[in-house]
């Protein structure tokens, strides 16, 4: 299936999804954020892809959140570019995404802005260029970052950066991010996928229910206390029990080898 505003491969294990509106800095409308929910369908849905790489398409920008210029001509909300419903997953078709526990990186190789930023908020692993310079700055034009920036950047970083950024629109860095532990590495622009694709291998080492399930415990886990956590059932736990992986690899490590995982 061929898209107007993103691009879908999948290679091997990995999904490939690259926003790709370079000419407006892949900010997004209506149209480009249905397309892509229904791209992160498809993803969560697809038994043979277990790790997807979020990305933008160009040098310039990861994303640089909602199309203003199309907000303005009346094509959308100023809350993010939607006329009518708004489509599922909200931003970027992930922001308001609840139901994919397949492991996201975000390879952000350029500007991370507003909805750019919330969008990368929402993977689980950050991978940024060291070109990228990362903001919510909605409110320097009467907005606010309502597609989870204001919620889950305050989880990501101390309160106060947190705030910082929020109540002043700032940029920071992608240093500067890395510092503070908004992402996980910072390397050469030219090098943020191929990093991304070096995240994506070690996960792919490990069992893929495995990894849902601890992706769903630990999401599901963060608003309840150890003791609460602990004791709450998780439904891809009891699904990972029932994997032919969980006895794949203990007999691998008896028997020295690598794991041949199924997924099943």
């Amino acid at each position: 299936m061929s898209y107007q505003y993103a691009l879908y491969e999948k290679k091997g294990r990995i999904a490939y999804i690259t926003i790709n509106r370079p000419e407006v800095m892949n900010a997004l409308h209506a149209d480009a954020n249905r397309e892509l929910s229904g791209i992160w369908s498809d993803f969560r849905d697809d038994p043979e892809v277990w790790v997807a790489i979020l990305t933008g398409a160009g040098t310039r920008a990861f994303s640089a959140g909602n199309d203003l210029k199309v907000t303005a001509a009346g094509g959308g909300s100023a809350t993010g570019g939607f006329a009518g419903p708004p489509p599922v997953g909200g931003f970027g078709g992930i922001t308001n995404r609840y139901d994919i526990f397949k492991p996201i990186i975000a390879a952000v190789n350029g500007f991370a802005l507003g909805g750019g930023l919330e969008m990368a908020l929402a993977c689980d692993i950050i991978v940024a260029a060291d070109t990228a310079r990362l903001g919510l700055p909605e409110p320097k034009v009467g907005l606010l970052a309502g597609a989870g920036g204001v919620h889950r950047l305050p989880r990501h970083v101390p309160l106060k950066v947190a705030m910082g950024m929020i109540l002043t629109g700032r940029h920071i860095t992608a240093a500067e991010a890395h510092r503070v532990g908004l992402v996980n590495d910072v390397v050469p622009q030219d090098q943020v996928v191929s990093v991304a694709e070096q995240w994506a291998g070690e996960i792919l080492a490990c069992a893929p229910w495995s990894i849902r399930a601890s992706k769903q415990a630990a999401y599901q886990g963060l608003d309840l206390s150890v003791e609460d956590a602990m004791e709450k059932r998780y439904e891809l736990m009891l699904r990972m029990r029932r994997s032919s992986d969980m006895v794949e690899g203990p007999r691998a490590f008896a028997e020295k080898r690598a794991p041949q995982w199924k997924g099943d």
